[in-house]
């Protein structure tokens, strides 16, 4: 005669461990100037004490700062124009470093870093002197120059470590049925390579948006770039239509995120 199996009593919920707490407690201190300055940006008061809801800064926003707008383009034209040179070049070189042996290969890699762990300080003068050296006046191009520079690092080490988890077997493969260099790389190498790259890419948009410090030393007339633009208005008081633009930009950065995660990881289950 069988025995009878009787279902399992459900398990209760697990009370959180210490760990869970500081988690917590973690991810509440990083966000929460978020949710303040979000809150704030629909405040009707220009002062720190809530007075209502109102959405009168983002209608300053929208219709009465050109300055603003006109700092913000120039970081977002800079920050894609600096990605984008920062994530072929930083591509490029993780391609080369990774595939192939050569004298020096070791010091290129170990130099590659150096802009990353420099302090933006030594890195924004150290810029400003060679820049003087050679006679480029300083504008948007000494900027996009600058903020290609210290993004290639970052691209080149996700890109890299993308590279390190590779199938050299894949690259045979490809050679064995009648691919060439090119094809190689345009067709196994970079679709392999891909969420590294785009990673590599939305880092460096992101490190060249938020960039003060070297920006300070490199810009020029009409290269005023958001960060720039907000320290120039510290000396009057910050308006709070910089807490409006700020939830709007977090907001698109969310709406950014989320499509491309779901997109690289069907990539990657794809792949």
């Amino acid at each position: 005669m069988s025995e009878i199996v009787r279902p399992s009593a459900p398990r209760g919920r697990r009370k959180p461990s210490f760990s869970d707490w500081v988690f917590y407690a973690t991810v509440l201190f990083l966000f929460l100037p978020l949710f303040v300055l979000f809150a704030y940006s629909f405040n009707a008061s220009k002062g720190g004490a809530w007075t209502g809801f109102s959405l009168v800064w983002y209608e300053k926003l929208v219709l009465g700062s050109p300055e603003l707008w006109k700092a913000l383009t120039n970081s977002l034209l800079i920050a894609l124009g600096s990605a984008t040179g920062a994530t072929i070049l930083g591509t490029l070189a993780a391609v080369g470093t990774n595939r192939f042996r050569f004298r020096g290969r070791a010091a290129v890699k170990a130099l590659s870093f150096v802009p990353m762990i420099l302090p933006e300080i030594v890195v924004g003068v150290s810029l400003l002197v060679f820049f003087a050296g050679i006679k480029l006046k300083l504008g948007m191009t000494t900027v996009l120059i600058a903020h290609t520079t210290f993004n290639l690092p970052f691209v080149y080490l996700l890109v890299s470590a993308r590279l390190e988890e590779f199938d050299p077997s894949l690259v045979e493969a490809a050679r064995d049925l009648g691919a060439n260099e090119r094809q190689t790389l345009l067709r196994v190498i970079v679709p392999m390579a891909l969420p590294g790259v785009a990673s590599g890419f939305l880092t460096a948009v992101t490190l060249s948006l938020e960039d003060f410090v070297i920006t300070f030393f490199v810009s020029g007339p009409g290269a005023t770039t958001l960060p720039l633009y907000i320290y120039s208005m510290i000396r009057f008081g910050v308006s709070p239509v910089i807490n409006a633009l700020s939830a709007v930009m977090v907001a698109g950065t969310i709406a950014l995120v989320f499509p491309l995660r779901k997109f690289l990881k069907a990539f990657a289950v794809h792949q």
